[in-house]
Protein backbone atom coordinates (compact mmCIF):
# COMPACT_ATOMS: atom_id res chain seq x y z
CA UNK A 1 0.00 0.00 0.00
CA UNK A 2 1.36 3.32 -1.15
CA UNK A 3 1.59 6.35 1.37
CA UNK A 4 -0.61 7.66 -0.55
CA UNK A 5 -3.39 5.11 -0.19
CA UNK A 6 -2.46 5.18 3.73
CA UNK A 7 -3.08 8.81 3.62
CA UNK A 8 -6.76 8.87 2.39
CA UNK A 9 -7.75 5.46 4.04
CA UNK A 10 -7.29 7.29 7.31
CA UNK A 11 -8.74 10.42 6.07
CA UNK A 12 -11.97 8.47 5.11
CA UNK A 13 -12.03 6.65 8.35
CA UNK A 14 -11.63 9.61 10.07
CA UNK A 15 -15.39 10.81 9.04
CA UNK A 16 -16.87 7.54 9.63
CA UNK A 17 -15.31 7.11 13.28
CA UNK A 18 -15.87 11.31 13.51
CA UNK A 19 -19.95 11.14 12.08
CA UNK A 20 -21.48 9.39 15.71
CA UNK A 21 -19.50 12.26 17.59
CA UNK A 22 -20.49 15.14 15.22
CA UNK A 23 -24.43 14.46 15.46
CA UNK A 24 -24.17 14.44 19.02
CA UNK A 25 -22.36 17.65 19.08
CA UNK A 26 -25.00 18.89 17.08
CA UNK A 27 -27.45 18.06 19.10
CA UNK A 28 -25.49 19.36 21.88
CA UNK A 29 -25.08 22.81 20.61
CA UNK A 30 -28.67 22.73 19.48
CA UNK A 31 -29.72 22.64 23.10
CA UNK A 32 -26.54 24.38 24.59
CA UNK A 33 -27.80 27.85 22.77
CA UNK A 34 -31.18 27.66 24.08
CA UNK A 35 -29.60 27.80 27.19
CA UNK A 36 -29.73 23.76 28.57
CA UNK A 37 -26.86 21.85 29.25
CA UNK A 38 -27.29 17.96 28.37
CA UNK A 39 -24.81 15.79 29.88
CA UNK A 40 -26.71 12.81 29.12
CA UNK A 41 -25.75 12.29 25.58
CA UNK A 42 -24.02 9.27 26.42
CA UNK A 43 -27.19 8.08 27.10
CA UNK A 44 -29.61 9.21 24.65
CA UNK A 45 -26.51 7.61 22.06
CA UNK A 46 -27.36 4.23 23.97
CA UNK A 47 -30.78 4.65 23.77
CA UNK A 48 -30.78 5.58 20.12
CA UNK A 49 -28.10 2.67 19.55
CA UNK A 50 -30.22 -0.34 21.04
CA UNK A 51 -33.43 0.78 19.79
CA UNK A 52 -32.23 1.36 16.05
CA UNK A 53 -30.77 -2.23 16.45
CA UNK A 54 -33.95 -3.61 17.71
CA UNK A 55 -36.39 -2.22 15.49
CA UNK A 56 -33.70 -2.76 12.31
CA UNK A 57 -33.52 -6.27 13.02
CA UNK A 58 -37.47 -6.85 13.72
CA UNK A 59 -38.26 -5.38 10.86
CA UNK A 60 -35.54 -5.92 8.19
CA UNK A 61 -35.76 -2.22 7.73
CA UNK A 62 -32.30 0.10 8.40
CA UNK A 63 -34.42 3.54 7.84
CA UNK A 64 -37.59 2.16 10.14
CA UNK A 65 -34.32 1.46 13.21
CA UNK A 66 -32.95 5.53 12.22
CA UNK A 67 -36.66 6.56 12.89
CA UNK A 68 -36.87 4.47 15.97
CA UNK A 69 -33.13 6.53 17.19
CA UNK A 70 -34.53 9.75 16.67
CA UNK A 71 -37.69 8.90 18.55
CA UNK A 72 -35.52 7.27 21.61
CA UNK A 73 -33.27 10.07 21.63
CA UNK A 74 -36.23 12.85 21.74
CA UNK A 75 -38.04 10.74 24.78
CA UNK A 76 -34.60 10.97 26.86
CA UNK A 77 -34.45 14.17 25.84
CA UNK A 78 -37.99 15.13 26.31
CA UNK A 79 -37.45 13.77 29.98
CA UNK A 80 -33.93 16.10 30.37
CA UNK A 81 -36.23 18.96 29.56
CA UNK A 82 -39.39 18.35 31.77
CA UNK A 83 -36.92 18.55 34.75
CA UNK A 84 -35.02 20.84 33.84
CA UNK A 85 -37.23 23.69 32.13
CA UNK A 86 -40.35 22.92 33.94
CA UNK A 87 -39.38 21.64 37.04
CA UNK A 88 -36.34 24.14 36.74
CA UNK A 89 -34.12 21.07 38.20
CA UNK A 90 -30.73 21.17 37.94
CA UNK A 91 -28.73 20.60 34.59
CA UNK A 92 -25.74 19.21 35.79
CA UNK A 93 -27.81 16.17 37.94
CA UNK A 94 -30.68 15.88 35.03
CA UNK A 95 -27.76 15.51 32.70
CA UNK A 96 -25.83 12.30 34.95
CA UNK A 97 -29.30 11.02 35.89
CA UNK A 98 -29.97 10.69 31.87
CA UNK A 99 -26.94 9.43 30.81
CA UNK A 100 -26.85 6.83 33.95
CA UNK A 101 -30.13 5.53 33.10
CA UNK A 102 -29.59 5.44 29.16
CA UNK A 103 -26.49 3.30 30.36
CA UNK A 104 -28.75 1.11 32.12
CA UNK A 105 -31.82 0.86 30.24
CA UNK A 106 -30.10 -0.19 27.05
CA UNK A 107 -28.03 -2.77 28.26
CA UNK A 108 -31.21 -4.45 30.24
CA UNK A 109 -33.55 -4.47 26.56
CA UNK A 110 -30.36 -5.43 24.75
CA UNK A 111 -28.93 -8.46 26.66
CA UNK A 112 -30.85 -10.47 24.36
CA UNK A 113 -29.52 -8.99 21.32
CA UNK A 114 -25.66 -9.22 21.96
CA UNK A 115 -23.69 -11.54 19.30
CA UNK A 116 -26.89 -11.25 16.44
CA UNK A 117 -25.80 -9.49 13.58
CA UNK A 118 -27.98 -7.52 11.13
CA UNK A 119 -29.18 -8.95 8.03
CA UNK A 120 -28.23 -6.10 6.38
CA UNK A 121 -26.40 -3.02 7.20
CA UNK A 122 -26.10 1.15 5.76
CA UNK A 123 -23.62 0.61 2.96
CA UNK A 124 -21.29 2.98 1.14
CA UNK A 125 -22.85 4.45 -1.81
CA UNK A 126 -20.33 6.08 -4.62
CA UNK A 127 -21.52 9.65 -5.74
CA UNK A 128 -21.48 9.39 -9.20
CA UNK A 129 -19.09 11.19 -11.15
CA UNK A 130 -17.39 12.63 -7.75
CA UNK A 131 -15.92 9.55 -6.21
CA UNK A 132 -14.14 9.13 -8.96
CA UNK A 133 -11.96 12.33 -8.30
CA UNK A 134 -8.65 12.03 -7.16
CA UNK A 135 -8.10 12.50 -3.62
CA UNK A 136 -11.41 14.27 -2.43
CA UNK A 137 -13.42 11.05 -3.92
CA UNK A 138 -12.27 8.28 -1.50
CA UNK A 139 -12.36 10.19 0.77
CA UNK A 140 -15.61 12.56 0.35
CA UNK A 141 -17.61 10.73 -1.84
CA UNK A 142 -17.57 6.83 -1.14
CA UNK A 143 -19.51 6.97 2.22
CA UNK A 144 -23.12 5.16 3.04
CA UNK A 145 -26.38 7.58 3.33
CA UNK A 146 -26.00 8.58 7.08
CA UNK A 147 -22.99 10.15 6.27
CA UNK A 148 -23.93 12.07 3.66
CA UNK A 149 -27.11 13.10 5.90
CA UNK A 150 -24.57 14.76 8.19
CA UNK A 151 -22.68 16.65 6.02
CA UNK A 152 -26.12 18.52 4.70
CA UNK A 153 -26.75 18.35 8.83
CA UNK A 154 -23.90 20.89 9.07
CA UNK A 155 -24.69 24.18 7.02
CA UNK A 156 -28.14 23.21 7.64
CA UNK A 157 -27.59 23.95 11.58
CA UNK A 158 -25.88 27.10 10.69
CA UNK A 159 -28.60 28.37 8.82
CA UNK A 160 -31.24 27.28 10.96
CA UNK A 161 -28.83 29.36 14.28
CA UNK A 162 -27.97 32.24 11.77
CA UNK A 163 -30.04 32.93 9.27
CA UNK A 164 -33.54 32.52 10.50
CA UNK A 165 -36.25 33.88 12.56
CA UNK A 166 -36.88 30.86 14.90
CA UNK A 167 -32.50 30.62 14.96
CA UNK A 168 -32.50 33.95 16.36
CA UNK A 169 -35.13 33.76 18.73
CA UNK A 170 -33.47 30.36 19.84
CA UNK A 171 -30.01 32.34 20.56
CA UNK A 172 -31.94 35.02 22.42
CA UNK A 173 -33.31 32.63 24.80
CA UNK A 174 -29.60 31.18 25.45
CA UNK A 175 -28.48 34.18 25.93
CA UNK A 176 -30.72 36.25 27.74
CA UNK A 177 -33.96 34.39 28.59
CA UNK A 178 -35.75 37.35 30.30
CA UNK A 179 -35.35 39.86 27.23
CA UNK A 180 -36.32 37.08 25.07
CA UNK A 181 -39.36 36.80 27.32
CA UNK A 182 -40.44 40.17 27.29
CA UNK A 183 -40.18 40.58 23.12
CA UNK A 184 -43.15 37.71 23.55
CA UNK A 185 -40.98 34.81 23.03
CA UNK A 186 -41.99 31.43 24.97
CA UNK A 187 -38.91 30.42 26.50
CA UNK A 188 -39.98 27.32 27.65
CA UNK A 189 -41.42 25.93 24.24
CA UNK A 190 -38.08 27.11 22.99
CA UNK A 191 -35.91 25.25 25.13
CA UNK A 192 -38.34 22.05 24.68
CA UNK A 193 -37.71 21.99 21.19
CA UNK A 194 -33.72 22.68 21.25
CA UNK A 195 -33.53 19.96 23.54
CA UNK A 196 -35.56 17.55 22.48
CA UNK A 197 -34.15 18.23 18.87
CA UNK A 198 -30.65 17.74 20.61
CA UNK A 199 -31.36 14.63 21.99
CA UNK A 200 -32.73 12.98 18.39
CA UNK A 201 -29.83 13.68 17.18
CA UNK A 202 -28.14 12.05 19.98
CA UNK A 203 -29.80 8.91 18.93
CA UNK A 204 -29.21 9.28 15.59
CA UNK A 205 -25.48 9.18 16.35
CA UNK A 206 -25.72 6.24 18.22
CA UNK A 207 -28.34 4.30 15.45
CA UNK A 208 -24.73 5.16 13.19
CA UNK A 209 -22.52 3.54 15.49
CA UNK A 210 -25.07 -0.14 15.89
CA UNK A 211 -26.90 0.61 12.04
CA UNK A 212 -23.37 1.64 10.03
CA UNK A 213 -20.23 1.99 11.97
CA UNK A 214 -20.12 -1.42 14.13
CA UNK A 215 -23.42 -2.83 12.97
CA UNK A 216 -24.03 -5.10 16.16
CA UNK A 217 -25.06 -4.51 19.71
CA UNK A 218 -22.96 -4.00 22.53
CA UNK A 219 -23.56 -2.95 26.09
CA UNK A 220 -21.86 0.58 26.03
CA UNK A 221 -20.82 0.68 22.91
CA UNK A 222 -20.97 4.38 22.08
CA UNK A 223 -17.76 3.89 24.57
CA UNK A 224 -17.55 7.44 25.45
CA UNK A 225 -18.44 9.57 22.48
CA UNK A 226 -21.35 10.99 24.06
CA UNK A 227 -19.03 12.85 26.55
CA UNK A 228 -16.28 13.57 23.90
CA UNK A 229 -19.28 15.42 22.10
CA UNK A 230 -19.82 17.63 24.98
CA UNK A 231 -16.83 18.26 25.18
CA UNK A 232 -16.22 18.90 21.34
CA UNK A 233 -19.08 21.99 21.51
CA UNK A 234 -16.88 23.90 23.76
CA UNK A 235 -13.77 23.22 21.57
CA UNK A 236 -15.90 24.17 18.13
CA UNK A 237 -17.51 27.63 20.18
CA UNK A 238 -20.92 26.41 19.42
CA UNK A 239 -20.19 26.59 15.85
CA UNK A 240 -21.57 23.69 13.06
CA UNK A 241 -18.93 23.89 10.91
CA UNK A 242 -15.86 23.96 13.51
CA UNK A 243 -17.74 21.18 15.57
CA UNK A 244 -17.59 19.36 11.79
CA UNK A 245 -13.88 19.89 11.98
CA UNK A 246 -13.30 18.87 15.44
CA UNK A 247 -15.49 15.63 15.28
CA UNK A 248 -13.13 14.53 12.12
CA UNK A 249 -10.52 15.31 14.04
CA UNK A 250 -11.12 13.26 16.52
CA UNK A 251 -12.01 10.63 14.24
CA UNK A 252 -8.86 10.66 12.73
CA UNK A 253 -7.05 9.68 15.85
CA UNK A 254 -9.57 6.90 16.75
CA UNK A 255 -8.41 6.18 13.17
CA UNK A 256 -4.77 6.34 13.18
CA UNK A 257 -4.73 4.25 15.96
CA UNK A 258 -6.55 1.37 14.35
CA UNK A 259 -3.66 2.09 11.33
CA UNK A 260 -0.75 1.91 13.51
CA UNK A 261 -2.58 -1.29 14.98
CA UNK A 262 -2.67 -2.67 10.79
CA UNK A 263 1.04 -1.25 10.38
CA UNK A 264 2.34 -3.70 12.83
CA UNK A 265 3.94 -0.87 14.52
CA UNK A 266 4.96 -1.82 18.42
CA UNK A 267 2.69 0.41 20.30
CA UNK A 268 0.30 -0.76 22.73
CA UNK A 269 -3.26 -1.25 21.91
CA UNK A 270 -4.41 0.13 25.21
CA UNK A 271 -2.78 3.69 24.51
CA UNK A 272 -3.83 3.83 21.01
CA UNK A 273 -7.71 3.24 22.28
CA UNK A 274 -6.78 6.32 24.76
CA UNK A 275 -5.45 8.63 22.30
CA UNK A 276 -9.22 9.92 21.66
CA UNK A 277 -9.92 10.89 25.59
CA UNK A 278 -5.99 12.21 25.38
CA UNK A 279 -7.52 14.88 22.78
CA UNK A 280 -10.11 15.76 24.40
CA UNK A 281 -8.46 16.73 27.64
CA UNK A 282 -5.79 18.33 25.88
CA UNK A 283 -8.30 20.25 23.68
CA UNK A 284 -10.08 21.43 27.11
CA UNK A 285 -7.01 22.50 28.95
CA UNK A 286 -6.17 24.51 25.96
CA UNK A 287 -9.58 26.13 25.35
CA UNK A 288 -10.09 26.97 29.05
CA UNK A 289 -6.48 28.93 29.02
CA UNK A 290 -8.08 30.30 25.81
CA UNK A 291 -11.30 31.91 27.72
CA UNK A 292 -8.70 33.27 29.47
CA UNK A 293 -7.60 35.76 27.18
CA UNK A 294 -10.13 36.39 25.31
CA UNK A 295 -14.09 36.13 25.40
CA UNK A 296 -15.41 33.09 24.31
CA UNK A 297 -18.98 33.17 23.20
CA UNK A 298 -20.63 30.86 25.88
CA UNK A 299 -24.62 31.42 25.53
CA UNK A 300 -25.05 33.92 28.49
CA UNK A 301 -27.79 31.83 30.18
CA UNK A 302 -26.35 28.02 29.72
CA UNK A 303 -27.18 26.09 32.50
CA UNK A 304 -29.24 28.51 34.30
CA UNK A 305 -33.23 27.85 34.60
CA UNK A 306 -35.42 30.51 33.83
CA UNK A 307 -37.81 32.17 36.62
CA UNK A 308 -40.88 33.89 35.17
CA UNK A 309 -41.59 35.58 38.32
CA UNK A 310 -38.29 37.10 38.62
CA UNK A 311 -37.98 38.54 35.05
Amino acid sequence: MTDQSVVIAILATAITAGTPILLAALGEILAERAGVLNLGVEGMMLLGAVSGFTVALSTDNLWLGFGAALLAGGAGALVHAFLTVTLKANQVVSGLALTIFGTGLSSYLGKSLVGIPLKQTFQPVPVPGLSQLPWLGPILFNHDPLIYLSFGLVPLMAWLLYRTRWGLQLRAVGENPAAADAAGISVSLTRYLAVIGGGMLAGAGGAYISLAYAPSWLENMTAGRGWIAVALVIFAMWDPFKAMLGAYLFGGVDALGFRLQTLNIAVSPFFLKMLPYLLTILVLILVTRETKTRRVATPGALGLPYHREER
